[in-house]
């Protein structure tokens, strides 16, 4: 895989939320209006919202195989997304935003995600760090954020690590002396980071785990763009090197806790993009079935698209995309209801944590049985269509590329686990994740 260390588009700091100016669009382009049968709506105001997205949506979807093929990556199109708001759904109206609920957001990541999950997964950390603001308890910090947020600035990811550090741990560390603090070390799946203007980076200061936002241009920060995955291979989610940066001490978030349905959050972005990739797979295999002339003498009518068998397979795709975007939204729900239980002043501790572990349960309640019904949709697909389906110029191998690697992250067989174990002992889901050396 090809490196890069190119700069982000540079989005403008929009403080209105008139429409963003979207580039005419080809010709060719996919529509992304909702499947008639995708169901109802996570709320009554829903569509309104959306219009203004689909536009672009349709854009990026439009591109989508091309960007797949000469591995291109989606600057342009993370600019279009930003330009339009969509970063910037979560934040209250008088910070520029749109007072989205968790579920509408959601229902936004299924339809994104079905115009390409390289964007999806790209903005994950940021829409992350959004909840992370909207629910902190320290006013300042909080203050800062969202006035950067409504500016339209973005955040890229940079926890994770491949090194040797031990679980509960960072190698990444910082150093404090008379010049200063200095950030040293090396992040990998910094996924959105390459895009983004700030990096949420995790370390470690001295034996105390902190959490800061270090910008992507300062001295000493190199994103790599060395992701070399079979699937979402334009996430940019590669090595971020941090050598000797400066750090201001106001980077440093006050507290390391984190907003309370982090885990379930972060997984059920994937979800929605698994969501995302059924709609995506089975309306094109409607389409494809829809415009095929040729047959199988051994067929079952003169047409395929009269052939019983072939919509049969049709139908259960588009049983399976229903099924993957239903589950989803109900998920959502549970993840409202815990963040609004934690902003509730007159809310019980235990009525908080009641909430919280319901929204764990139910995600992890929900990742097996999305996760199978797209990666099998991903291989069924090919079963309505002819040995040209395989051509990567038609791009549906990576509706299957794309939902394995998602589905890799955070085991699925851990989270059946952890669903037998509540339904049983009533033993709750872990609240934090990290991987490293045991």
């Amino acid at each position: 895989m090809a490196q890069s260390n190119a700069a982000a588009q540079s989005t403008p700091k929009s403080a209105t939320n008139s429409a963003a100016q979207v580039p005419a669009q080809s010709a060719e382009v996919f529509s992304l209006e909702p499947h008639a049968a995708w169901g109802a709506p996570p709320s009554a105001r829903y569509e309104a919202l959306a219009a203004r997205f689909r536009p672009v949506f349709a854009r990026i979807r439009a591109s989508a195989v091309e960007r797949d093929v000469q591995h291109r990556l989606p600057h342009e199109e993370i600019r279009w997304v930003r330009e339009a708001g969509f970063t910037r759904l979560r934040l209250p109206s008088e910070r520029h935003g749109f007072d989205a609920t968790l579920p509408e957001l959601f229902g936004l990541l299924i339809e994104l995600g079905a115009a390409d999950t390289n964007v999806v997964n790209a903005i994950r950390a940021h829409l992350g760090f959004v909840e992370d603001v909207l629910t902190a308890p320290e006013k300042a910090w909080r203050e800062h954020w969202l006035e950067r947020l409504a500016n339209g600035e973005t955040i890229g990811a940079g926890l994770s690590e491949a090194g040797s550090a031990k679980v509960g741990t960072f190698a990444t560390h910082l150093t404090r002396s008379a010049q200063g603090v200095r950030l040293n070390g090396t992040k990998f799946y910094t996924t959105g980071s390459l895009f983004a203007d700030w990096v949420a980076v995790g370390a470690q200061d001295g034996d105390d785990t902190v959490y800061l936002q270090v910008p992507r241009n300062a001295p000493g920060v190199e994103i790599v763009d060395d992701w070399d995955g079979f699937g979402q291979a334009l996430t940019a989610s590669g090595t971020a090197h941090f050598t000797d940066v400066a750090v201001d001490p106001a980077w440093i978030r006050p507290t390391s806790t984190r907003f309370p349905y982090a885990v379930p959050f972060y997984q059920l972005v994937h979800l929605a993009s698994l969501a995302g990739i059924g709609r995506a797979l089975a309306d094109d295999v409607a389409r494809r079935v829809r415009q095929r002339d040729r047959v199988y003498s051994h067929g079952n009518a003169a047409r395929v698209s009269d052939d019983p068998q072939i919509l049969q397979v049709v139908g259960r795709v588009h049983g399976a995309a229903y099924a993957a975007s239903a589950i989803s939204q109900q998920a959502s729900r549970a993840l409202q209801r815990s963040y609004d239980a934690h902003l509730d002043t007159n809310a019980t501790d235990a009525q908080r944590q009641h909430a919280t572990t319901e929204a764990h349960v139910e995600v992890d309640q929900s990742v097996s049985v999305i996760t199978r019904l797209v990666l099998d949709a991903s291989t069924e697909l090919f079963d309505a269509l002819g040995a040209s389906a395989t051509l990567r110029t038609a791009g549906l191998d990576r509706y299957w590329r794309n939902a394995r690697t998602i589905s890799s992250h955070n085991p699925r067989v851990y989270r059946e686990r952890q669903v037998g174990a509540y339904a049983v002992n009533g033993e709750a889901p872990p609240s934090f994740y990290r991987v490293g050396k045991s």
